[in-house]
């Protein structure tokens, strides 16, 4: 029995999330990734939302969960979008700020020393960390490098 699987083509389809408040999840990841809800589930003891950007999926949310993002427990790390620009990741930094987010660095960190891509690492109202980045133009001139021995987005 082989043990390498054979797909020819592989890539992330879209990532499902628990939340404690579906309203303010949506109004978070519309407002934060211009994403729009495809489909939404109303049902009290059933309520999701499937958000979507292009006519594909990108983040489902369901409402079936208390507390907060258990960043101890196995399971998700954080949730990383990658953009086109430093620029897009500097005014995604300036809305989350408008918003009132948390952030793990303050501003612009790069992925590693002399790495020309980095990004903002932030959460979402549940805690879920998340991180908006770009692959190139933080080549050091943003911030320090927070981790020197292990990448950025690894121990946040």
């Amino acid at each position: 029995m082989s043990t390498t699987t054979q797909l020819r083509t592989l890539q992330t389809g879209h990532v499902g999330l628990n939340v404690t408040d579906l309203a303010r999840s949506i109004d978070f990841y519309r407002a934060v990734f211009g994403l729009q809800v495809t489909a939404e589930g109303t049902d009290p003891d059933r309520r999701y939302a499937l958000l979507g950007r292009d006519g594909r999926l990108v983040v489902t949310l369901w409402q079936q969960s208390t507390g907060g993002f258990a960043t101890t427990s196995p399971g998700l790390h954080h949730l990383s979008f990658e953009v086109e620009s430093l620029d897009e990741v500097r005014a995604t930094e300036r809305l989350l700020r408008e918003l009132g987010a948390g952030f793990t660095y303050d501003g612009v960190v790069p992925h590693g020393e002399g790495s020309a891509s980095g990004g903002i690492f932030f959460t979402d109202p549940d805690g879920i960390r998340l991180e908006v980045y770009t692959r190139t133009g933080v080549d050091g001139t943003e911030a320090a490098v927070p981790n020197t021995d292990a990448p950025t987005c690894g121990f946040f």
